[in-house]
């Protein structure tokens, strides 16, 4: 009779799809918070300098994203969308709603870091002709980011944890690879830890790059 697999053995027999569900998680991750962050700074820059249109549907998109729990937003982007004629895959979907999610805290962090910066620097820069592009980018963007890496930050590490509700459209990430490989397994406990670890070695990383970048900044 053929003795049990042990545990690490299993391991390595499953560990391309492991390693594809990371790779998926990450890539998701990845591109929700790049997306999220372009167009959360442009919201955040609609809440703080924008006419009262501007800002009032940055608001209302802000305040009802913010408040529609991630599940919610990714079973509306799979299921809703492909009603009205959008047919987007499960990877799609589910980066749009991340994406969405994550645009709408980016936007009040800038926001709040953009508030905080003393409005006479503002009317200095038009004062020697600078426009509103080059006054953002050469003296509130900087100091604005400062202030929003933290928070910032925290926002990424949470989209990598988002992503895990992602499996209930199918997008094979690591939670439901790992979910997979434990239903011909049975390794439940050891593979949901070792699940556990890989995301944090991911947000681990996240914060290490985001402290390397706080360092970088604070000395420009």
């Amino acid at each position: 009779m053929t003795p049990p697999l042990s545990f690490f053995e299993i391991v390595w027999l499953a560990r391309w799809p492991l390693l594809y569900g990371l790779g998926t998680t990450v890539a998701i991750s990845a591109l929700a918070i790049l997306g999220g962050t372009v167009l959360g700074t442009g919201l955040g820059l609609a809440l703080t300098y924008g006419n009262r249109a501007m800002r009032g549907i940055a608001r209302v998109y802000t305040d009802v994203i913010r408040g529609t729990p991630v599940l919610v937003l990714v079973l509306a982007s799979f299921y809703i969308l492909g009603t009205v004629g959008l047919d987007l895959s499960a990877f799609q979907a589910g980066v749009l709603a991340l994406t969405l999610f994550c645009a709408s805290h980016v936007g009040e962090i800038t926001r709040g870091a953009l508030q905080t910066l003393h409005k006479g620097q503002t009317e200095a820069a038009k004062a020697i002709g600078l426009t509103f592009g080059q006054t953002f980018r050469y003296v509130l963007g900087p100091q604005a980011l400062r202030l929003a890496l933290p928070p910032l930050i925290n926002t990424a590490a949470e989209m990598v944890k988002a992503s895990t509700l992602l499996s209930v459209i199918g997008v094979a990430e690591l939670l439901l690879r790992t979910q997979e490989v434990i239903s011909r397994a049975f390794h439940s406990l050891e593979f949901y830890l070792l699940a556990g670890l890989l995301y944090f070695l991911v947000n681990f990383a996240i914060e290490r790059l985001g402290r390397y970048v706080e360092r970088r900044v604070s000395l420009a």
